[in-house]
C-alpha cells in the first residue's frame, strides 16, 4: 500500500511539473509512489475531438503509445520502472522541448530516450500493442472512479486503501516548489484531500508552466 498514487499522461505539462514536485517531497520524506496511468485520449475520443483539434489528438496518441510502452515496463519490471521511463520521456519532452520527434515517431524517441537514460529500450516495443489499452482504460475509469468525470491529468489518491483515502484532479502548478515550500504545500492538499466532505477548490487563472 503506498502513500500516493499518481495517475498521469505522459503528453501533459502540468502533470509533469506535479509529478516533478512529488519526486521532490519523495526524496525528502521517503514517501512511496505508485505511479498509474491516465490516457487523455480516451478521455477525448469519449466526449469528442471538436473542431481545429488535430494537433491534440496527434498529440494524445503519442501518449498513449508512452503509457503502452510504460504498462509493458511494469509488467516485466514493476512500478520502479514507470518511474524511471516517465522521468526520461518527461525530462525529454517538457525540460528538452523534443516534441517533433515525440509526435513523428514515438516508438523511435522512445528507443531514444530509453538509450540515452540507460534503461531497457524494450519497453518502446510496448508502444505498438494494443492490448494494454485495457491496462490504460481499467486505470483512466479508477482515476475518474475516485474524482468524477470532467477532470483531466494529473489526479492524486492519498492514502489509497485507507478509511482516509481521497482523490483529487491537481494540484495543477505553473513551477516545481522546492524544499521547504515543497512540503508546505504536500501538507496543505494532502490536508484537503483527506478531509472527509472537501469537494473542490478551483481558480482558472495560470502562469506559463517552467520546468527548471
Amino acid at each position: 500500500m503506498s502513500d500516493l498514487e499518481f495517475f498521469f499522461d505522459p503528453v501533459c505539462p502540468w502533470a509533469w511539473i506535479t509529478s516533478r514536485w512529488v519526486d521532490e517531497v519523495r526524496k525528502q520524506r521517503n514517501y512511496d509512489v505508485t505511479w498509474r496511468f491516465i490516457s487523455l485520449r480516451m478521455i477525448n475520443e469519449e466526449i469528442g475531438y471538436g473542431e481545429g483539434s488535430e494537433p491534440w489528438r496527434t498529440a494524445h496518441a503519442a501518449g498513449s503509445r508512452v503509457l503502452r510502452a510504460a504498462a509493458y515496463a511494469r509488467a516485466k519490471e514493476g512500478n520502479a520502472a514507470v518511474d524511471a521511463l516517465y522521468t526520461a520521456v518527461g525530462t525529454a519532452l517538457h525540460n528538452n522541448q523534443q516534441r517533433e520527434g515525440f509526435l513523428d515517431n514515438t516508438t523511435f524517441f522512445l528507443v531514444d530516450v530509453l538509450s540515452r537514460a540507460g534503461l531497457d529500450t524494450d519497453w518502446a516495443n510496448g508502444a505498438d500493442n494494443e492490448d494494454f489499452d485495457a491496462v490504460l482504460r481499467e486505470e483512466t475509469d479508477l482515476a475518474f472512479s475516485r474524482t468524477g468525470k470532467g477532470v483531466g491529468t494529473p489526479i492524486l489518491t492519498f492514502k489509497a486503501g485507507q478509511p482516509n483515502e481521497g482523490s483529487f484532479f491537481g494540484p495543477v502548478i505553473a513551477k516545481i516548489p522546492r524544499g521547504a515550500e515543497a512540503l508546505k504545500l504536500w501538507d496543505a492538499v494532502e490536508t484537503l484531500a483527506t478531509t472527509s466532505g472537501m469537494a473542490e477548490l478551483k481558480r482558472s487563472l495560470r502562469s506559463a508552466p517552467t520546468f527548471d
